[in-house]
């Protein structure tokens, strides 16, 4: 009998803000989803500021310029919903 087991990477794939929540997509399928008022530099910032972002350390972290903001993953994984 084989078992088989999700190979996990847990590195940021994409990036979604909602006027309340933040979620991230990791590269192995998982949604990580936490509220955005968590995250005030991000709730705070104008409309278009969050949704410019990038990859930081090779996808372990999320980096948004126009705010000079960055989350690491691992961070949200600790405090997130998973869908």
């Amino acid at each position: 009998m084989a078992i088989s087991a999700a190979k996990m990477d847990a590195r940021g794939a994409d990036v979604r803000i909602t006027d309340e929540r933040l979620e991230v997509a990791l590269r192995d399928g998982r949604t990580v989803t936490t509220s955005l008022a968590w995250f005030h530099r991000l709730a705070a910032a104008a409309p278009e500021a969050p949704r410019v972002w990038e990859p930081a350390a090779a996808g372990l972290g999320i980096h948004w310029p126009l705010i000079d903001e960055d989350l690491s993953v691992e961070g949200l994984l600790r405090s997130g919903d998973f869908g």
